[in-house]
């Protein structure tokens, strides 16, 4: 048995709780970076005895569309699937039923899932500093659990995920990452950008239409030059204040 950590993680949040959840779940996987526009990914292929850890941040309640283009590329073969679902402490609203249909559709197994809580990518002091040292006791929890049930074959029929068909609407959100004057054209952020919405030759501009709003770019800036509207994040943060003030809880489906 081979075990893969397939992940979509701009910011880095999917990528840290995803992890947590390896690292008690199997010594040894491959990562595949969801986010990497210059990986082939029709040439993943895997097999019944496989198992692949699915990790993707929720988007307004959904799957990021460049991970779901990617996904149905691969093909599954009957290949066991853990959803990991992370988001920012509003909700994850129809993730895990948009994902697995995509996983199935591409001829993955849906054994298990988990919902986990990550910094928001966009108004960072919602879930601010998480995952936690109590976030990772839980994930490493299911992440047992769910290796045990794997282990013992009860993985025929996966659990019912949570979700509506057809999904919620999702139109992006209007804040769009641009350069400031500290650009120095480095490069860098063209480069990473998992959409290719930054021009390499002209990196401080955005392609509005392009850009998902990821916010990788103004994560690996190496001098804090990419911003977003402050007004239209002020407003942002407004809008999901009452749904993120409570803390979540991660969630196991199994």
């Amino acid at each position: 048995m081979s075990v893969y950590e397939v992940v979509f993680s701009p910011t880095g949040g999917v990528r840290r709780a995803s992890g947590i959840f390896m690292k008690s779940f199997s010594a040894q996987s491959r990562f595949v970076d969801l986010t990497d526009a210059h990986l082939d990914f029709s040439a993943f292929s895997f097999g019944e005895e496989d198992v692949c850890v699915v990790s993707v941040p929720s988007y307004g309640g959904r799957v990021p569309a460049v991970a779901v283009s990617r996904l149905r590329q691969m093909r599954g073969n009957g290949a066991r699937a853990i959803l990991l679902s992370v988001y920012g402490n509003r909700a994850y609203d129809d993730t895990f039923a948009e994902l697995e249909d995509v996983l199935t559709q591409s001829g993955f197994q849906c054994a298990a899932g988990v919902a986990a809580i990550a910094e928001h990518s966009i108004m960072r002091q919602f879930a601010a500093g998480r995952p936690d040292e109590q976030d990772e006791k839980e994930l490493a929890g299911f992440a047992v659990r769910i290796r045990a049930h794997l282990d013992a074959g009860k993985a025929s029929k996966g659990p019912d995920f949570p979700g509506n068909r057809p999904y919620r609407e999702y139109g992006g959100v209007p804040m769009k990452p641009r350069a400031g004057k500290a650009c120095v054209q480095c490069g860098l952020c063209a480069q990473k950008c998992p959409v290719g919405a930054i021009p390499s030759e002209s990196p401080s501009k955005t392609d509005a239409e392009r850009c998902i709003s990821c916010m990788r770019c103004i994560a690996i800036c190496p001098n804090k030059a990419r911003s977003v509207s402050k007004m239209l994040l002020e407003a942002g943060s407004m809008k999901l204040k009452k749904a993120c003030q409570e803390r979540k809880s991660n969630e196991l489906f199994l």
